[in-house]
C-alpha cells in the first residue's frame, strides 16, 4: 500500500518497482512546466542567433557559397525547432536544460526513463497541444483535466512530467520534509492519542472560522484537558494548543508513534532511527551518480549504488506497512530517494550508431508493411479525394478557384505560355539548387508531421490534411489537363512525385494509427492501445521523413531541370519507385535487435 500524499496542493502518481515497492512521483505543475519550456525557448532563439551571426563573414569571404550556406542554415533551424526536445529527452534521459534547472524529468508511464521513440512521439504532438498559435491552450488544458499532468503528447507517447531532486540531507539533519516545522532540541515525543490529535488538528484548521466566542470556549476546554500531558507550556489557551499542535505533528512527521499506537505502528521511529545514517549515505551517492551518470562509475560503484537502492526499497516497504496510511514525512523522503535511484538505475540502454542503423533498416520497412491497412486507407483518402476534384476541374474549370490557392491557378495560366517557350513548370533553381531542396524537404517534412498530429483529435485531423493536399493536387493537375498542358507538370513532378506522395500516405497511416486506439482500441484500454500504436506509429514517421529527405533533394535539383525530357524524368520516377520497393523490403530475412 503506497502511502497518502501529503495534504498539500501537489499531486502524486503511485509507481510499483520491480522489487514490488511502491513509491510516489510529485507530477510537475503547470507553472515549473511553462517557466523550464521559456527556457528552453530562449536557448533555441540563442542557438537561431548565433547560428546567423556565424554564418556571415562565411558568406562575406566567398559569395559563391552563399547558397549552399542559406540551405544548410535552413536545415539546422528546423532541426533546432523540431528536434531540440526530442533530441535532448532522448540523450539526457527524460530533461532538457530547461527542465534541468526546474528539477523536472520526463518519464514513461511506470517510472522508466523515456526512449527517444516515446519522446518523438510527446514532441511530435506538441504541434496540437501548442494550440492556439502559441499559447499552448490545448496542451494546458489537457494537463488541468489530467490527474497526471498529462498534455495529448504525454497520453500518446505514454509519459509523465515530474519533479525529481533528491532531498540533500548532511550527517547531522533530522529527515525534515521542507515546510514542515522545526522539532525542539531533544528527542521528539508525542504524548496525545490518535484520536486526541485528530480533535486537535481540526479544531487548528478550522479555528479561524469559528465565532469569536466559541472558538475561545472550545480553546478552553481542550487546554484543560490537555495542558497536563506538557506542564512547560505556559501562555494563553490558544498558545498553548498551538505549541502542542506544532510538537505532535513535528514528532508524527518523523514517525513517532502516537500514544495509542501499538505493534507496527510503533515501529516507525526504531525503523527511521535505524536507517536514517544510510538514508543519509545514500542521498549524497544519488545526487553525485546522477550528475555524472552510470556510465562514468566503476563496476564496484554501480553494484554498491544498486545494494543500497536495493536496501532502502526494503525500508520503504516496512515503513510503508508500519506506517498504516499515515502522512509521516520519513515516508515521503524515502520514496523521493527510491524514485530518484529507480529512476536512475532502470535507464534504458544509450541508442548507439548500430541500434540506430537497425531502426531505420528494420523496424521501419517492417512497420510500412505491418501498417499496410491504414497507409492504404490514407492513400485511398489522398487519391481519391484528388480524384473527384480533378473531374470537377475537367468538368468545369472555374471551380478551380474556390479550393486551389490563387497563386497555383495563375501558375497554371502562365504555364500555356512557358509550354510554348518549351520552358519548365517553374523556373530552374540554378545556383540556387541547394536552398530550394533544403526550403522544400523541410516543408514536405512538416506537412507529414501535421498529417501525422492530427490522429490524436480521434483522426479528425489526419483526414481533413489527406482530403485537402489530395484536393489540391488533384485539382492543379486537373487544371493543366484541361489547358493542354499537363505534360509540363509531369515533368516536374514525376522525378519526386512518387517518394513525396507515398510519405504523405505513410504519414497518414501513422496518424490513423494514433486514431485507431482512441476508436478502436480492442481488448486494451485506450491508454495502453495509445502508447502501443503510438510507438508503431512514429516507425512510420520516421521512414516517411527519410523518403521526404531525398525527394527535396531531387525536387531542388532534378526537378526543374528544362531540358530534361518528360521521358527522361519518368525514368527517374520509375526508379524511385524501384527504390522504395527494396527499401520496405530490406529487412526480410533478418531479426531487429534494436530498441530505439
Amino acid at each position: 500500500m503506497s502511502p497518502p500524499a501529503p495534504a498539500t496542493l501537489e499531486q502524486f502518481v503511485d509507481v510499483e518497482t520491480p522489487e514490488q515497492v511502491v513509491f510516489s512521483y510529485t507530477i510537475a505543475g503547470i507553472g515549473s512546466r511553462a517557466a523550464a519550456a521559456l527556457i528552453d525557448y530562449a536557448i533555441c532563439f540563442g542557438l537561431a542567433l548565433a547560428l546567423g551571426l556565424a554564418a556571415i563573414p562565411f558568406a562575406r569571404r566567398s559569395t559563391g557559397s552563399v547558397p549552399w550556406l542559406v540551405a544548410l542554415l535552413v536545415l539546422l533551424l528546423f532541426a533546432i525547432f523540431w528536434g531540440y526536445y526530442v533530441l535532448l529527452e532522448g540523450l539526457w534521459d527524460g530533461q532538457t536544460p530547461g527542465k534541468r534547472q526546474l528539477g523536472l524529468r520526463v518519464v514513461r508511464d511506470g517510472g522508466y526513463s523515456i526512449t527517444f521513440g516515446a519522446s518523438a512521439v510527446r514532441n511530435l504532438v506538441r504541434f496540437i497541444d501548442m494550440q492556439p498559435a502559441v499559447v499552448y491552450g490545448v496542451g494546458i488544458l489537457s494537463a488541468v483535466l489530467s490527474r497526471s499532468g498529462k498534455r495529448l503528447g504525454d497520453y500518446a507517447a505514454g509519459t509523465i512530467v515530474v519533479r525529481e531532486r533528491a532531498v540533500p540531507t548532511s550527517a547531522g539533519e533530522t529527515l525534515v520534509r521542507p515546510g514542515s516545522p522545526a522539532e525542539p532540541a531533544g528527542t521528539p515525543t508525542t504524548v496525545l492519542s490518535d484520536d486526541e490529535y485528530a480533535l486537535l488538528d481540526r479544531f487548528i484548521a478550522r479555528r479561524n472560522t469559528l465565532d469569536p466566542d466559541r472558538r475561545a470556549q472550545f480553546a478552553e476546554q481542550m487546554a484543560v484537558r490537555f495542558r497536563t500531558r506538557l506542564p512547560d507550556l505556559t501562555g494563553s489557551d490558544s498558545a498553548v494548543l498551538m505549541e502542542l499542535h506544532e510538537r505532535e505533528h513535528s514528532a508524527r512527521a518523523r514517525g513517532v508513534p502516537g500514544r495509542s499506537d501499538t505493534g507496527a505502528a510503533r515501529e516507525q521511529y526504531a525503523i527511521v532511527a535505524e536507517g536514517a545514517s544510510r538514508w543519509r549515505d545514500f542521498a549524497s551517492v544519488l545526487a553525485a551518480a546522477q550528475r555524472r551518470g552510470l556510465a562514468s562509475m566503476s563496476e564496484a560503484e554501480v553494484s554498491g549504488l544498486v545494494s543500497r537502492y536495493r536496501e532502502l526499497t526494503g525500508d520503504l516497504a516496512r515503513l510503508q506497512t508500519a506506517a498504516q496510511g499515515r502522512e509521516i514525512d520519513s515516508v515521503f523522503y524515502l520514496s523521493r530517494l527510491v524514485a530518484g535511484g529507480h529512476n536512475l538505475l532502470y535507464r534504458d540502454r544509450r541508442v548507439t550508431a548500430g541500434a540506430a542503423w537497425e531502426y531505420c533498416t528494420v523496424l521501419v520497412p517492417r512497420e510500412i508493411r505491418r501498417s499496410a491497412l491504414p497507409i492504404g486507407i490514407a492513400a485511398a483518402l489522398l487519391f481519391g479525394s484528388g480524384a473527384i476534384s480533378w473531374v470537377a476541374v475537367m468538368r468545369d474549370p472555374a471551380v478551380a478557384e474556390r479550393f486551389i490557392p490563387q497563386s497555383m491557378v495563375e501558375r497554371a495560366r502562365d504555364g500555356i505560355e512557358r509550354a510554348k517557350h518549351h520552358e519548365g513548370y517553374i523556373p530552374d533553381f540554378g545556383e540556387w539548387r541547394p536552398l530550394a531542396a533544403s526550403g522544400i524537404m523541410t516543408n514536405n517534412v512538416q506537412v507529414t508531421y501535421i498529417v501525422f498530429t492530427g490522429g490524436i483529435a480521434a483522426g479528425l485531423g489526419t483526414v481533413v490534411a489527406l482530403v485537402s493536399n489530395g484536393v489540391q493536387l488533384g485539382g492543379v493537375m486537373g487544371l493543366y489537363q484541361h489547358n493542354g498542358i499537363l505534360p509540363l507538370i509531369l515533368a516536374f513532378v514525376a522525378p519526386h512525385g512518387v517518394l513525396e506522395l507515398s510519405a504523405i500516405a505513410i504519414a497518414g497511416g501513422g496518424g490513423l494509427l494514433i486514431a485507431s486506439a482512441l476508436l478502436l482500441p480492442g481488448a486494451m484500454t485506450r491508454r495502453e492501445a495509445l502508447v502501443i500504436r503510438g510507438r508503431r506509429a512514429i516507425r512510420l514517421i520516421a521512414g516517411s521523413t527519410m523518403l521526404l529527405v531525398v525527394a527535396g533533394t531531387l525536387e531542388g535539383f532534378v526537378s526543374p531541370i528544362p531540358w530534361w525530357s518528360l521521358d527522361e524524368k519518368l525514368l527517374v520516377s520509375a526508379l524511385t519507385a524501384v527504390a522504395l520497393a527494396l527499401f520496405i523490403n530490406l529487412d526480410r530475412g533478418r531479426t531487429a535487435q534494436a530498441a530505439v
